[in-house]
């Protein structure tokens, strides 16, 4: 593979294992990659800017505040760069990028990049036990930093346990994955629903549910990721580059879906839809006054995709979404029949660490042919780009 065309930054922080990335870069340089190197002043005390400026045939990045000479190259390297590796990581840089912390040339830099960033820690396997740096790595990985833990083994500190750089064969496969994804949804349309709808008892109250959205919203940015049209059709008001329609109740959903769906490849319903709505709403706030009960009558609401699959083309992929408390496997493979799905992806509501509102999600993907493929606890980030790709395969 060559990675011709590709620039990267290496940041490197200060420990022991910087004088690995030695290797890392070369490695990349080899594959015809245009890398920089941004340090730290810490990283200084174990490897010099006159190596790496050696290996990189490029100029290396340290203070914040004295360029000698304005260069644009500089002054853009963020913006220019498709990938950025942080090796190593230290417990001090790792908490200065989780909470926003800007004081160096490297964090600052960090703070402006919004394209992939590869981060592997080395440290005491001490600090990376410490329950502040675990945080602050759920933090990271929560916003898309890809995480190549470190390894146990005899540390250069003299403990023994896990703290020691992963290694650097490990850390250049990811790269090159990330580096090499294509575009496979690229010329698609595609349509996700997200978020629970409203049903309105008057101005004031609605009939809801717990969905926070957060699995169909990250549906969407996983398939725009992948080079999709996509329009996200949400109860949920959110700010993307990608086409949003906002709407309320099970209706307008049903109304709007419906309008779009003839010129999409697929619908991924990921939405929890009322199944019913109030039969008369009030125009007007209800008073409790001196009432004790109130009663509301309640009404269907229409199944979504079993209307869009009258409409359906073969050329169509529908996907569903089913969230079960019990017998989740059996009645979601009755929800593919009934409803004419080319694949419904079923998780257990009943697991409180998952599902609504939280960021992660365990799911078993099924097929028509009724073929399974179970997906174990896993960020809704990253969990998005497997459906994705176990759909559209």
């Amino acid at each position: 593979m060559t990675l011709s065309g590709k620039k990267i930054i290496i940041g490197i922080t200060g420990g022991i294992a910087a004088y690995k990335t030695c290797d890392l870069i070369r490695k990349l340089i080899k594959l015809n990659a245009d890398v920089r190197a941004v340090i730290t002043p810490a990283a200084k005390k174990f490897v010099t800017e006159t190596t790496l400026r050696t290996l990189t045939r490029n100029s290396v990045y340290c203070e914040q505040f004295d360029v000698p000479e304005w260069k644009p190259e500089h002054i853009s390297l963020a913006d220019s760069a498709d990938l950025f590796l942080i090796v190593p990581a230290s417990a001090n840089t790792i908490g200065k990028m989780a909470n926003g912390i800007c004081d160096n040339l490297l964090t600052s830099l960090i703070a402006a990049f919004n394209k992939p960033v590869i981060l592997a820690p080395a440290m005491n396997c001490n600090m990376w036990e410490n329950s502040f740096v675990q945080e602050n790595i759920v933090k990271l990985e929560k916003a898309g930093f890809y995480i190549i833990p470190p390894e146990s083994g005899e540390l250069a500190c003299g403990y023994e346990g896990t703290g020691r750089l992963a290694d650097i064969g490990k850390i250049l496969e990811k790269a090159l994955e990330i580096l090499s994804k294509e575009k496979f949804l690229q010329g698609k349309k595609i349509i996700i629903t997200a978020g629970g709808t409203k049903e309105p008892i008057d101005p004031v109250r609605y009939i809801g549910n717990r969905s926070s959205g957060k699995m169909g919203i990250a549906l969407a940015d996983a398939a725009y990721s992948f080079g999709a049209d996509v329009t996200l059709v949400s109860t949920i008001k959110v700010d993307k580059p990608y086409k949003i329609i906002n709407l309320s109740t099970a209706m307008e959903m049903l109304e709007t879906v419906k309008n779009e769906f003839s010129q999409v490849d697929a619908l991924i319903m990921a939405a929890a839809v009322a199944d019913f709505r109030v039969n008369s709403t009030s125009d007007h706030k209800i008073k409790k006054g001196e009432k004790e009960n109130i009663t509301l009558e309640l009404v269907k609401n229409p199944d979504i995709l079993k209307e869009i699959s009258k409409i359906k083309r073969d050329n169509q992929v529908l996907v569903g979404f089913c969230a079960e408390s019990q017998d989740l496997i059996e009645n979601a493979k009755k929800k593919i029949g009934s409803k004419n799905l080319d694949f419904i992806i079923a998780n257990d509501i009943s697991d409180k660490e998952i599902g609504f509102n939280s960021d992660y999600n365990a799911v078993t993907i099924i097929d028509k042919f009724m073929n399974e493929i179970k997906i174990d606890k896993t960020l809704k980030k990253e969990l998005a780009k497997i459906i994705l790709k176990e759909i559209f395969k």
